[in-house]
């Protein structure tokens, strides 16, 4: 496979785990009361909608198309929703941090190929990967006032 198809194919997966993310924010978002919880989780949603756009952006830097739907990275959104349903709301945070907890493990592993474009290496290192671990303790924090 060229390394440019390889690149985009690689930014695509990231896009559609951005994609799942945003919809996972908005099932929880539908899920809170008003106040300080609603605040960050629009916080955190409006994070990961830059990072789409951002993936968007250096997908068609690259040549690709971007991805204009979650694809399985969906199934995840569907879980957490579910688990919310079943579980209530701090179980629908705890979701939300794995999933950003898996968004960290797939920025590292897409930093170690070896094809990703310097332009791509340096979005997930400078500005991606930095945004989603910042999440985690966001979301420790909405778990204590659940």
């Amino acid at each position: 496979m060229n390394t440019t198809r390889h690149n985009a194919r690689t930014l695509n997966g990231l896009l559609q785990g951005e994609l799942a993310a945003i919809d996972t924010y908005q099932q929880a978002l539908a899920k809170v009361d008003g106040g300080p919880r609603a605040t960050e989780l629009r916080q955190l949603h409006a994070d990961h909608c830059d990072a789409a756009y951002m993936l968007q952006s250096q997908i068609r830097e690259s040549g690709g198309e971007p991805a204009s739907t979650a694809g399985l990275w969906g199934s995840f959104a569907k879980a957490v929703e579910g688990t919310a349903k079943l579980l209530g709301k701090k179980a629908a945070l705890r979701a939300l941090q794995e999933g950003e907890k898996h968004g960290i493990r797939i920025y590292l592993e897409a930093l170690a190929e070896p094809d990703l474009s310097p332009n791509g290496r340096e979005l997930i290192a400078a500005r991606l990967l930095p945004g989603t671990r910042a999440h985690i303790p966001v979301l420790d924090n909405l778990m204590t006032v659940v």
